[in-house]
């Protein structure tokens, strides 16, 4: 049995390509930063702070742009005496209602100890303990909730904070939201009401595109990767993936840090363009993987009518003949099908986790409609239902009718 020894073959610093990494400098966003410093202005000038939300796909720099933003303008306003600012941080992810964030927000602002429990409280009750909590905080206050789509049509919190101040239930703070979205019609499924007691300003970050995130890769690699450890058009290699996939920054960099620790593993002293292919691969398993554990049952018979049809080379499909298929597949496995609508939201969620991808039709005065493909390897995809899915002569019969379509 071998023993563990440091292997440094070809980084120098690993840690620059990792997501905690805060570069000195934020590369390709400069519009995206003059917009958002726009906005947080009314902080510097003392008055009562904007709301404000991000939108943008996973991996294109919203939150590290926050967070750089938001460091800086704390240094900046410390040189004001009437300006007291603190910033309040979370991640909405496993939150979905007001009522949850508000009771993370509440424990957020209170000591070690003093925490609420996460139950037991009317929503009000636990509203007006963060409204004191902020108050006792003073000044102007910016709570950044990140992935805020995650709460749903649970929306309260978002009306009840921007009308606090002039509905008397705070005093002595000002507060603003920051809210940060990968869903573009989050803020169309709000209620009318909190669409306007926001009043927000929207910032989109689209995705990358290849010459940017070569840029960005470039930066992050001179830190992490050792001189002449990096084979000619590897960096480029894993822009065009990414810009072509996503056009994320992530993704990207995720994929020159696989990359190298495959070349590293093997005690190679280069990073080829193999070893981003093979780093391509396990990162599109793992990103089906880890969609899947979000999806219901239902969600994956969603997914597993996509493949089917995939399978025939049937795709990009149409919704009304995916769901057919989806019917199919739930009565040989004996469970109830959803109604059409609800296998159209879960084709949608897979879309968003870039899974499938969806080409717009348009028709005319009978209006438009979209077809769904997958956007991952079949194999990948078929790997990742025979994880979660006790059906294996379904997923048999799917691999046979690829296989012959394939010999076709």
């Amino acid at each position: 049995m071998r023993r563990f020894e440091r292997k440094q073959n070809v980084f120098t610093n690993k840690d620059a390509l990792g997501e905690s990494y805060k570069p000195e400098r934020i590369e390709e966003r400069d519009d995206e930063i003059s917009e958002y410093m726009d906005a947080l202005q009314p902080v510097v000038d003392g008055w009562e702070p904007n709301n404000v939300f991000l939108y943008g796909n996973t991996g294109v720099g919203k939150t590290a742009v926050t967070e750089f933003l938001l460091e800086m303008l704390l240094e900046d306003v410390s040189q004001y005496d009437d300006v007291d600012l603190s910033v309040i941080s979370i991640n909405c992810k496993t939150l979905n209602s007001s009522y949850q964030v508000a009771v993370e927000l509440v424990n957020e602002l209170r000591p070690p100890g003093a925490e609420i429990s996460s139950t037991g409280y009317p929503q009000q009750t636990v509203f007006k303990k963060l409204f004191q909590e902020l108050d006792d905080v003073g000044g102007t206050i910016l709570i950044v909730l990140d992935e805020v789509d995650s709460i749903g049509d649970r929306d309260e919190l978002l009306y009840e904070l921007p009308r606090a101040r002039s509905n008397g239930k705070l005093e002595d703070a000002k507060v603003g939201l920051i809210g940060i979205s990968n869903d573009f019609k989050f803020h169309d499924q709000l209620d009318p009401r909190v669409q306007d007691t926001l009043c927000e300003r929207e910032l989109h970050f689209p995705p990358y595109q290849a010459p940017e995130l070569q840029n960005i890769l470039e930066s992050r690699a001179e830190v992490a990767i050792a001189a002449d450890a990096c084979e000619e058009g590897v960096l480029n290699l894993c822009a065009a993936l990414a810009a072509r996939d996503s056009g994320s920054a992530r993704q990207a960099l995720d994929l020159l840090r696989l990359a190298g620790e495959h070349a590293e593993n093997k005690d190679d002293e280069k990073i080829t363009l193999d070893h981003v292919d093979i780093a391509r691969q396990k990162l599109e398993q793992e990103r089906v993987v880890e969609g899947m554990r979000e999806l219901t049952e239902n969600g994956h018979f969603a997914l597993l009518a996509v493949v089917s049809k995939a399978a025939h080379d049937e795709t990009p499909c149409r919704m009304r003949d995916l769901y057919q298929e989806y019917l199919r597949l739930c009565n040989s496995a004996g469970i109830d099908p959803l109604a059409q609508r609800s296998v159209h939201n879960h084709l949608s969620d897979l879309r968003m986790l870039g899974i499938l991808s969806a080409e717009e039709n348009r028709t005319g005065s009978r209006g438009n409609y979209y077809s769904y493909a997958l956007d991952v390897p079949f194999s990948s995809a078929m790997e990742a239902l025979s994880d979660v899915l006790s059906l294996d002569s379904v997923l048999d019969e799917i691999r046979k009718t690829a296989k012959q379509a394939e010999a076709v």
